[in-house]
């Protein structure tokens, strides 16, 4: 589900020691920010149209409804995501690396 990682696990102490505790401020914020004119007008400016602010939205109600759920469940469900997230970068062995950058640089050798 996107924008799912704007949901912000908080630390908060407790006599037995510390717990996560989901906080919904940073959707909402989100939420907000998105409705307001500046928003709107870097949106019509960029892509030609005014953002309908859904993505918003649903990470909005996504974190309403996990905080109606327990804790434990909660944690697997944020770990799971995690876990099904792809990572950003392509991890390659130095010798992947480098014919991969031969194979998109190399004619920049030969003008030498």
């Amino acid at each position: 589900m996107e924008g799912v990682e704007k949901i912000t696990p908080e630390k908060q102490d407790n006599s037995m020691g510390s717990r996560r505790r989901l906080s919904c401020t940073t959707c909402f914020d989100a939420l907000w920010f998105c409705y307001s004119p500046v928003h709107q007008m870097q949106q019509y400016y960029r892509l030609g149209f005014f953002d309908n602010c859904s993505d918003k939205w649903t990470s909005l109600l996504d974190c309403l409804n996990l905080k109606t759920k327990r804790a434990s469940e909660v944690q697997e469900i944020l770990e799971s995501r995690e876990k099904a997230k792809s990572h950003i970068w392509t991890f390659r062995t130095p010798a992947e690396a480098s014919s991969h950058w031969k194979e998109l640089f190399g004619d920049l050798d030969e003008m030498e």
